[in-house]
């Protein structure tokens, strides 16, 4: 199969470089995004396979890309404890603002929650998908290639020194707890009768801690950076994935005798994932009850580039899902017969993908990935670029795909 891709190969990582060099960041709802998106309808177009464009209000901000609100409201709450020793009632508008933040961020940044969206600047972001259906219109599935179009704020920690993010993230996060901790103790000290305690040991330690753990919620802070500029450039993630999917589409436009029969093919190109997989969701609210999503299969393609890591990403914990084992199994075949030795097979830690809302609107869904799981200097910075992977990884990734299909067409044929 290797030696009938070489073309498609070779413009897989055409788009991968374009994306990186030509256009750069792509942050969610920015110009660099509406760039690729515009780039990807029209490779469409071009391939007589009509794009359509569906423009969604996204707040980028409200999510990951909110974390440095999380520590710049922490080291305001740090300075407002030495206004408790003035009156003990700053306690309660400490307490009040750290119930608000957390509140704030397990469910817009941990969860991907859209619930606070409202509060923060929005913008347009959109999808583009494009359906390749078999020569005589009819079908009886559907299979969905999904990738998202846009890129990272850029990490600073990651990039300058990532064996020491952890560290720092806890650092911060231990202030965050230190703080909510002691402000419910000041409220239950402002309530009670402490005429018969000797605070001083209390006040010894509210005078000290916040400095202590200022630092550590500053790093909070300076988690990832608003320019634009150095936002990641994402060829990895995700300009790999988009690549694929539309070349495996224009693979079967362009040899409709292997298309699988009774399929409808769609490419889907997904806006704002890195802003709480908004995209995703937005496509399968608008398509819910239209018959796009009705016995459908989604192979999501993110990040396909560190050769020793292929693996399945079978769920996301944060997101409480688990994606199809048939799809999982099938991937892991894939790769195997691919040539690739030892694949992985992980179930997402942090954060979430795409899948995630396909799985949660009743869609078969798997995710494909090639990416070292462990922290890097490369994922989510500017260091994120073509030159570091090579042209024969994100091949193979398109052939992992391809196969995938077939063993779609095979199991739905059997039925």
């Amino acid at each position: 199969m290797k030696e009938e891709l070489n073309k498609y190969t070779d413009e897989t990582w055409g788009i991968v470089n374009e994306a990186e060099k030509d256009i750069g960041s792509r942050l969610p709802g920015s110009e660099g995004e509406k760039k690729f998106a515009r780039l990807m309808a029209d490779k469409l177009d071009d391939i007589g396979v009509k794009s359509v464009e569906e423009e969604f209000i996204v707040s980028p901000r409200s999510s990951i890309g909110g974390i440095p609100y999380f520590g710049w409201v922490g080291l305001f709450c740090c300075f407002l404890v030495y206004f408790t020793f003035v009156t003990s009632a700053f306690w309660v508008a400490i307490l009040g603002i750290l119930i608000a933040l957390w509140t704030w961020a397990i469910c817009s940044v941990f969860l991907y929650k859209p619930w606070f969206d409202s509060l923060f600047k929005q913008k347009l972001s959109r999808n583009v998908y494009g359906e390749l259906l078999p020569e005589d219109g009819k079908y009886d599935y559907t299979i969905i290639l999904s990738a998202h179009l846009d890129t990272s704020w850029n990490w600073k920690h990651s990039a300058t020194n990532n064996r020491t993010v952890v560290l720092k993230i806890l650092y911060g996060l231990l202030g965050m707890f230190y703080l909510t901790a002691v402000a419910i103790a000041g409220v239950i000290f402002r309530f009670s009768n402490t005429a018969h305690f000797d605070l001083s040991a209390w006040y010894t330690i509210n005078a000290i801690f916040p400095v202590v753990f200022a630092p550590g919620i500053y790093m909070i802070a300076m988690w990832n950076s608003k320019d634009e500029d150095i936002a990641s450039r994402g060829a990895m993630d995700n300009a790999t994935g988009i690549a694929i999917a539309y070349e495996a589409l224009k693979y079967f436009k362009e040899n409709p005798d292997k298309m699988p029969k009774n399929c409808r093919i769609v490419d889907l190109n997904c806006g704002s994932e890195e802003a709480g997989l908004r995209g995703a969701m937005a496509f399968c609210k608008k398509h819910r009850n239209d018959g796009l999503l009705t016995n459908a299969w989604n192979i999501n393609i993110d990040s396909i580039a560190d050769k020793d890591f292929f693996e399945v990403v079978n769920g996301d914990t944060w997101q409480f899902t688990k994606f199809d084992k048939d799809l999982e199994n099938m991937l892991m075949e894939a790769m195997q017969e691919s040539g690739i030795e030892n694949p992985g097979n992980i179930v997402n830690p942090v954060g979430g993908c795409d899948s995630t809302p396909m799985c949660k609107a009743g869609v078969k869904t798997i995710t494909f990935a090639a990416q070292n799981p462990t922290i890097t200097s490369y994922y989510h910075t500017w260091l994120d670029v073509a030159e570091r992977f090579d042209k024969e990884t994100v091949g193979t990734g398109l052939e992992v795909v391809l196969r995938v299909i077939d063993k779609i067409a095979e199991k739905e044929e059997n039925k």
